[in-house]
């Protein structure tokens, strides 16, 4: 019997094997066939709808279950600056996006693609990789809701940067321009060589602008690997109660939570592990099973994170063997109201879920919980050589280089849960859809700072609360 493949599958069958089946070709006619409906051009500008909610009503709506201690902390780091801001009420764009435009064709979306979201992590074979580093928000969703969301970002951090208009603006196409150039590239690979495909050091530093930046992202990775390394992070984390070792307390960002904040501390939240435990692949559960719980402290993270319930886990294997887990709790994704409700019962699988099928290589450790307070959670490595870029001494060049990286690393997660030949065909091969972004991306950044504008004055007013870490 003749082995089948993309060439000579038969386009349609009267029934059996193959139903359904569309080659690439069709695929990418069905994605530009959708342009009547959604020309490309529609998904530009932005002008705020007649009934908007009022973007102060959505954030005190964001506090609710949040640690009331520190919605203050919140959002004084909200209070910053305007980027800050948007990195902070991604429930607020959510709300917008749900009104513009969209194909109808939808990926795993990671709901938050703000460009502080994507950075360099160790994988389990050690090797750094850049990619999507955050999924709070992960839902299935439009596309578009992401692009649209990074494009934006981009915008408003050249803002922050002092940078011309015009290199905001063409730090934004670039960026679209990118996500659109790889998308067609996934569209023709092999199903597994999308799966597979890795964006690892060696790739990064080909993109670099200069020998200097080069140089800069290597030095970048040295330090983050010993950072994360046990006799790095122990003696900073760590001090002896007795014989025992136990989280440093950094009060309001590193505390011990009380019983009613945190049930479970008398029994060592040990039915809480044990759902964690049962989440985790059976090799890895084995490897967990060598590691005791001594502590745990809620560390404040993040901005858009902060006063949710998020901790530090103390793990030991032997006195000079220790791991530290992040537990983060998981709420319902600002993508829900819009793009409908997930198909996991606990937020924190959602996460997960989200996290394996987007990123290119997951934490060994990547799990979920319920705690005896009804919340979700997901655990996760606490540092692992991860690698977040440090923007205030940016120029456009380097802005513009890494807009196009966290773009590829976009396309790449869509291209592994959706139809990229659909996506490539819709957007094309001209420059329509990356200028209509582009333009959208210019005038939300206005409404960003227009709505951090209102905020500020809201703080100012005593409306709202913000509090100094100081």
């Amino acid at each position: 019997m003749r082995k089948a493949n993309a060439g000579n599958i038969p386009a349609t069958r009267a029934s059996g094997f193959g139903d359904g089946y569309e080659s690439i070709e069709e695929r990418r006619a069905a994605g530009k066939a959708l342009r009547d409906a959604t020309p490309r051009a529609a998904h530009g500008g932005w002008k705020a709808p007649d009934k908007r909610r009022d973007p102060i009503d959505l954030l005190r709506e964001s506090n609710k279950g949040r640690i009331p201690q520190l919605i203050p902390v919140r959002f004084g780091r909200m209070a910053q600056s305007p980027f800050a801001f948007y990195r902070g009420s991604a429930a607020l764009m959510a709300a917008d996006l749900a009104s513009t435009p969209a194909t109808g064709v939808r990926v795993q979306a990671c709901g938050d693609a703000h460009l502080m979201n994507f950075g360099g992590f160790a994988t389990p074979e050690r090797n750094i990789f850049f990619d999507i580093n955050d999924f709070d928000e992960t839902l299935p969703a439009p596309w578009e809701w992401d692009v649209k969301r990074l494009a934006a970002s981009m915008v408003i951090a050249a803002r922050h940067l002092g940078l011309p208009e015009s290199a905001a603006a063409r730090a934004a196409t670039d960026c679209v321009c990118s996500y659109r150039e790889r998308m067609t590239d996934y569209a023709s690979m092999r199903t597994l060589d999308v799966w597979y495909d890795r964006i690892d050091l060696d790739r990064v530093l080909k993109v670099m602008p200069t020998k200097q930046e080069m140089e800069r992202v290597t030095q970048r990775v040295e330090q983050a690997r010993r950072k994360s390394l046990p006799e790095s992070l122990f003696p900073r984390l760590v001090e002896h109660s007795g014989s025992a070792p136990k989280i440093k307390d950094e009060p309001p960002l590193i505390f011990h939570p009380t019983d009613k904040q945190a049930p479970g501390v008398a029994s060592g939240y040990a039915d809480a592990l044990e759902r964690y435990r049962k989440s985790l692949p059976e090799h890895v559960r084995t490897l967990f099973d060598r590691f005791h719980f001594f502590d745990l402290a809620i560390k404040v993270v993040g901005v858009g994170s902060v006063g949710t319930y998020c901790a530090l886990g103390l793990f030991m294997a032997a006195d000079d063997d220790p791991i530290f887990l992040q537990i983060k709790e998981a709420r319902k994704s600002v993508l829900e109201p819009y793009a409908g409700k997930s198909l996991h019962l606990n937020e924190g699988e959602r996460v997960v879920a989200g996290q394996r099928l987007m990123q290119s290589a997951s934490d060994i450790f990547l799990g979920w919980t319920r705690g005896e307070n009804g919340r979700d959670y997901y655990f996760r490595q606490l540092r692992d050589a991860k690698i977040s870029v440090i923007l205030e001494d940016w120029d456009a060049a380097i802005l513009r280089e890494y807009g196009k990286l966290c773009a590829w690393a976009l396309g790449r997660a869509h291209a592994r849960s959706g139809d990229a030949a659909k996506i490539a065909g819709y957007m094309g091969s001209k420059t329509t859809f990356d200028t209509a972004v582009c333009e959208f991306a210019v005038e939300y950044a206005d409404q960003n700072l227009q709505d951090y504008r209102a905020f500020i004055s809201a703080i100012r007013d005593g409306r709202l609360p913000a509090a100094s870490e100081m």
